[in-house]
């Protein structure tokens, strides 16, 4: 059985989740420069990750574009891995499985945003805590500064998406 779900308030306009994955797609690759495999193959769990969290698809797609350029399976050497550069360490006991795995790296990298959405208060704050952390963030000018500029790209990167639809 096949269940669709519907979003009225989405920046890729309403339907199924496969219509606005269609339309994903095509943006990324237009914007981002990214192989159509890649891009059809990762836009339904951009979609159906984002209805799940209430985010923007696009906002996670800029992530994705900012964290990992798209690619699956690259690693930071900070020890960062996959789609939306998660940090195992940290976050393999709240995110189970295998983090080079597309959709359960897109869910876990989307439960961090969210958590620290919800702590920050602001979309922009909680960017910056997602790539310093919340208490590098707090604590030291340098990093806040450094959060700050990856908040401002994140958000470059989804300004060229929404254009590119």
């Amino acid at each position: 059985m096949s269940v669709t779900l519907i979003s009225g308030c989405s920046s890729l306009g309403g339907g199924s989740v496969e219509k606005r994955a269609v339309k994903l797609s095509s943006g990324i690759q237009k914007a981002y420069s990214v192989n159509p495999e890649t891009a059809n193959r990762v836009s339904p769990y951009i979609v159906q990750t984002a209805d799940q969290y209430n985010l923007d698809p696009l906002l996670l797609a800029a992530v994705i574009r900012q964290e990992s350029t798209f690619r699956p399976y690259v690693s930071s050497p900070a020890g960062a891995v996959g789609l939306t550069q998660v940090m195992p360490r940290y976050w393999q006991a709240t995110c189970p499985g295998d983090l080079y795995d597309e959709l359960t790296n897109i869910n876990c990298g989307s439960f961090i945003l969210t958590k620290y959405k919800n702590a920050a208060g602001s979309m922009p704050k909680a960017l910056a805590y997602y790539n310093v952390g919340p208490t590098a963030y707090n604590t030291n000018r340098k990093m806040k500064k450094q959060g700050k500029r990856y908040a401002k790209q994140v958000k470059q990167h989804q300004n060229n998406l929404k254009s590119a639809l």
